[in-house]
């Protein structure tokens, strides 16, 4: 299942910055808007194997799964 996330970038003087705004811990710069949106895209990724794996390990402590729908 493909999501869509929304990245907030910008040009600041020679450098792009950029996050994700679903996920405000994904942030990052480059020198240009491709090379940005490349690595928030690994980035983003990265945190969400962190996150998924994080799950994971509270699962094995007890906790329960439960799927919700918002």
């Amino acid at each position: 299942m493909a999501h869509t996330y929304t990245a907030l970038i910008q040009q600041r003087g020679k450098w792009w910055v950029g996050r994700i705004q679903e996920i405000p811990s994904v942030n990052c710069q480059e020198k240009t808007r491709d090379e940005l949106l490349n690595t928030l895209r690994i980035t983003l990724g990265e945190m969400l194997e962190i996150n998924r794996n994080e799950a994971i390990n509270l699962v094995e402590d007890g906790y329960q799964t439960v799927p919700i729908q918002i």
